[in-house]
C-alpha cells in the first residue's frame, strides 16, 4: 500500500505540471469544445499507456542514451516546435462562442491523433515512466497491471477534467480576452522547451 501511495502521488504531481499535453487539450477544448477535446484526452492516455507497458516490461527504447530514445527525443522536439508555431499562428482566432457547437467524427479522430502524437513524442513521459518502473521492478505482474491501469485512468480523467472546465462556455466567456495571450505564451513555452531539449542533446 505504501508503494502504491508513493507511485500514485508522484504520478498525480506530474499530471499537475503543465506540459505539451495540457496545452493541447486546453486549446482544443477552447477552440472546438470538450467533446472534440475528449479525443485528444484519449489519445494522450493511450500514448501514456504505451509508455507504461514499455517501461514495466523493460523495453530498452526507454533507456536514456539509447539510439531509439535519442530519435524519440528529436522527433519530440520537432513536434513541440510544430505545435508551438501553430499556437502562435492561430492565437486569438478561437471561436469561443461557438465552441463545441458541431462535433464531427473526423474532428474527434483528428483530435485523437494529435493527442496520441503529443503523448508519444513527449520524452518527459518516457523518462517519467522509466523512472517509476525501477520502483516496481520486483513487483508481481498483477500488481504492475494495477499500477498501469491506475495511471492510465488518472491521465484520462485529469485531461477530461481540464477539457470540461476549459470547454465550459461560462469559463470561456470570462477568459476570452486573455485566451490569445495564453495561446501565445503556450506557443513560446513549447518552443523554448524544444530548444532546451535540443541543447541538452547537443551538450550530452
Amino acid at each position: 500500500m505504501d508503494q502504491f501511495l508513493l507511485i500514485a502521488a508522484a504520478h498525480f504531481l506530474a499530471l499537475l505540471s503543465p506540459g505539451p499535453d495540457f496545452f493541447l487539450v486546453a486549446r482544443t477544448s477552447a477552440n472546438a469544445g470538450w467533446r472534440v477535446a475528449s479525443g485528444a484526452c484519449l489519445g494522450i492516455a493511450l500514448a501514456n499507456g504505451a509508455f507504461i507497458c514499455a517501461a514495466f516490461t523493460g523495453v530498452s527504447i526507454l533507456r536514456d542514451g539509447s539510439a531509439l530514445f535519442i530519435a524519440l527525443q528529436l522527433a519530440g522536439c520537432a513536434y513541440l516546435l510544430y505545435i508551438g508555431q501553430l499556437f502562435l499562428r492561430h492565437a486569438g482566432r478561437s471561436s469561443l462562442t461557438q465552441a463545441g457547437a458541431s462535433t464531427t467524427a473526423s474532428g474527434w479522430l483528428a483530435s485523437l491523433g494529435m493527442g496520441f502524437a503529443s503523448g508519444v513524442l513527449n520524452p518527459k513521459n518516457a523518462l517519467f515512466y522509466a523512472s517509476l518502473a525501477s520502483l516496481v521492478a520486483a513487483s508481481p505482474a498483477w500488481l504492475k497491471l494495477v499500477y498501469g491501469s491506475w495511471m492510465f485512468t488518472a491521465v484520462l480523467a485529469w485531461d477530461l477534467l481540464v477539457a470540461l472546465v476549459i470547454g465550459n462556455q461560462r469559463v470561456l466567456r470570462r477568459f476570452g480576452e486573455v485566451l490569445p495571450w495564453l495561446e501565445r505564451a503556450s506557443g513560446v513555452l513549447l518552443m523554448l522547451l524544444a530548444g532546451a531539449m535540443l541543447m541538452r542533446l547537443a551538450l550530452g
